[in-house]
């Protein structure tokens, strides 16, 4: 399923896995003018780089099919679906130092955008979750191997983030650990400042979810992408079962 808002890869099923990646995508509808340069849209104020090729591996290669992936369809410039609606990033008028003229909206304006993507993409995405209660719902990120403003690099190769409920992050951590990686438990930044989907459709709702947060060059291309999704297919099986056998 396709739309405007949304990707829908394969059929989200009860017990099973949904993935969702607020920012898998860099599209900019026809029709809308950010008004900055067309090299600004391959960098990570656009999209979230590699999650994409994670996230349709794993539901491609899922042997069952009980891996579902919900992917976002347009640009976290164009309306960024993990924030919440009084946030000033929700439609950004300026990002890493980079204006976004096209974002400058009066009130009528903004209320269309709103509707036709935020509110699309999570009223349609609770209603998956709701007709197809996921045993784990993987929210899935990815972030720079440094920041722009410091040369020291993140030793990171993924983070675990969450906010109040860190079920599936407890059992996720040492999992990740065995599998002989560097892993930031809330780094490199916390869920607790920043984790709005989740909040709205598993924290609230006691859906038990895992925040992870790949770093970019691990999954840069597609042998990265592939080593990152077997691995994170396990890693969720492993995780759900724990969590229901709890």
């Amino acid at each position: 399923m396709i739309t405007e808002a949304y990707r829908l890869l394969g059929t989200p099923r009860a017990g099973g896995i949904l993935i969702v990646a607020d920012h898998a995508s860099n599209r900019v509808p026809e029709g809308v003018d950010l008004g900055i340069a067309a090299e600004l849209l391959n960098r990570h104020i656009a999209i979230d780089i590699g999650v994409a090729g994670v996230a349709e591996r794993m539901a491609a290669d899922s042997a069952n099919g009980d891996i579902a992936a919900w992917l976002a369809n347009v640009s976290r410039l164009v309306c960024d679906f993990n924030r919440d609606l009084d946030a000033p990033g929700l439609l950004p008028e300026v990002s890493d130092g980079h204006e976004i003229p096209g974002n400058v909206l009066c009130a009528e304006g903004r209320t269309a955008r709103l509707a036709q993507y935020f509110h699309a993409y999570h009223d349609d995405l609770e209603a998956h979750l709701v007709a197809a209660e996921p045993a784990l719902i993987l929210s899935l990120h990815s972030f720079t191997p440094a920041l722009a403003t410091c040369d020291k690099p993140r030793p990171w190769h993924v983070g675990v983030l969450y906010n109040e409920d860190d079920r599936a992050a407890r059992i996720a951590i040492p999992l990740l650990e065995a599998e002989g990686l560097v892993v930031g438990d809330q780094l490199p930044y916390s869920g607790k400042v920043l984790n709005a989907t989740m909040n709205r459709h598993a924290e609230a709702h006691g859906r038990p979810y895992l925040g992870i947060e790949i770093r970019q060059d691990q999954i840069a291309d597609a042998d990265g992408q592939a080593l990152w999704a077997e691995r994170m297919a396990r890693i969720c099986h492993q995780v759900a079962a724990a969590l229901q056998g709890a």
